[in-house]
C-alpha cells in the first residue's frame, strides 16, 4: 500500500492534504509524526516511512508514507508537492498487481518455476506493458531503487509514478509541455539530447540497466576506470572520471562475462536488446513479455 504526503503535517486527520484524502476511502486516519516511524528511504525531496497499522494485536497491511523533506526550500517544496498531487491522480487509476498503488494490499505470486531472473522479468515488465498499453504512461524513472521486493521474492512491484508521462496512440510522448526526469545514469540517449523523441522505449532502455545493475551489483556507468579489488573502499570523488561518465550515458554499459556463467546467457541477451542505443531497435514491453512467459516452464 502507498500513501502520499507533503508537509505540514496537520494536527486533525480532516485537514489532511487533498493528495493524500484523494487516496483514501472515507475514514479517518492518524499519521504519527516522523521521528515515530520507520524511514524505509528517499528520493529527490521526499521521504518514505513505514506506518504500522496493528495495535493490540491486530492483523493490519503497512502503509508507506511519502513525504516532502521538511529541509527542502520554498522552491523546490512546491515541485515536489505538485509531482505528489500528479502521482496521486495518477495511483487512482492503476490496478495492477505488480505496481505499488493506493492503499492496494494484493499480493501477485510468482510464476511456476520463479527461481531464475525470467519469471521476475514478466513481473517488471508485465507492469510496464501495463502503463504503457492499457494505461498509455511512460513510467519514466525506472531503476533498481524503484522496485520493491517481498521476501524472498514472494511479490515484486514498480513504485514511483511521480514522473511519468502520457504517451500519444503512437507510443510518444507528444505533449510539448511534458519533459522527462527520470535519472541520469539511467537515462537512455535520446532523454539526454534536446531533440531526441521519447517514446514507450525509454523505459526499455533503463530496465535493461536494471539488469545489468543485478548482474552487476553497481550503478550504471559510475565505476569506469575503477581498477580497485576493494570491494569495502569508499567512494573517492577525486579518482572519478566524470568526463568519462558523461560520455559513457546513454550506452550500454560492458559485462564482466567471467563473472557470469551460462545460467546468465538469457538475461545478457535480454540486456543487450533492450539497451540499444537506436530506441526502434528496442523491443516493446508487450514484445518482451511473450518471449519470456513462452520460455516459461509448463506446468
Amino acid at each position: 500500500s502507498f500513501l502520499l504526503l507533503h508537509p505540514p503535517l496537520p494536527s486533525s486527520p480532516a485537514q489532511l492534504p487533498s493528495p493524500f484524502i484523494s487516496l483514501l476511502p472515507a475514514m479517518s486516519v492518524t499519521i504519527p509524526a516522523s521521528p515515530f516511524m520507520q524511514k524505509l528511504g528517499y528520493g529527490t525531496g521526499v521521504n518514505v516511512y513505514l506506518m504500522k497499522r496493528s495495535p493490540r494485536g491486530l492483523s493490519r497491511s503497512p502503509w508507506a508514507v511519502k513525504k516532502i523533506n521538511s529541509k527542502c526550500n520554498r522552491g523546490p517544496q512546491n515541485i515536489y508537492q505538485q509531482r505528489l498531487k500528479e502521482e496521486a491522480k495518477i495511483l487512482k487509476n492503476l490496478q495492477h498487481p505488480n505496481i505499488v498503488g493506493k492503499l492496494q494490499m494484493k499480493v501477485s505470486e510468482p510464476p511456476s518455476g520463479s527461481g531464475g531472473p525470467e519469471p521476475r522479468g514478466v513481473m517488471l515488465l508485465s507492469a510496464s506493458q501495463y502503463l504503457h498499453n492499457d494505461k498509455k504512461l511512460l513510467h519514466g524513472d525506472i531503476k533498481s531503487s524503484n522496485v520493491v521486493i517481498k521476501g524472498d521474492f514472494e511479490a515484486i512491484k514498480i513504485c514511483d509514478v511521480g514522473v511519468s508521462l502520457p504517451l500519444d496512440e503512437n507510443m510518444t510522448v507528444s505533449n510539448p509541455e511534458a519533459c522527462y526526469i527520470g535519472t541520469e545514469p539511467w537515462k537512455p540517449k535520446e532523454a539526454l539530447e534536446d531533440d531526441g523523441i521519447i517514446t514507450d522505449k525509454a523505459d526499455i532502455f533503463p530496465f535493461g540497466l536494471t539488469l545489468w545493475e543485478m548482474m552487476t551489483l553497481s550503478v550504471p556507468h559510475f565505476n569506469l576506470g575503477d581498477n580497485s579489488d576493494n570491494e569495502d573502499e569508499s567512494f573517492d570523488e577525486d579518482c572519478f572520471d566524470e568526463e568519462a561518465y558523461y560520455a559513457a550515458l546513454g550506452t550500454r554499459p560492458a559485462l564482466n562475462m567471467d563473472e557470469l556463467d551460462q545460467s546468465y546467457q538469457h538475461m545478457i541477451d535480454l540486456f543487450s536488446v533492450c539497451t540499444s542505443e537506436d530506441p526502434t531497435t528496442r523491443p516493446s514491453a508487450a514484445a518482451i513479455v511473450e518471449t519470456l512467459e513462452a520460455s516459461l516452464p509448463q506446468e
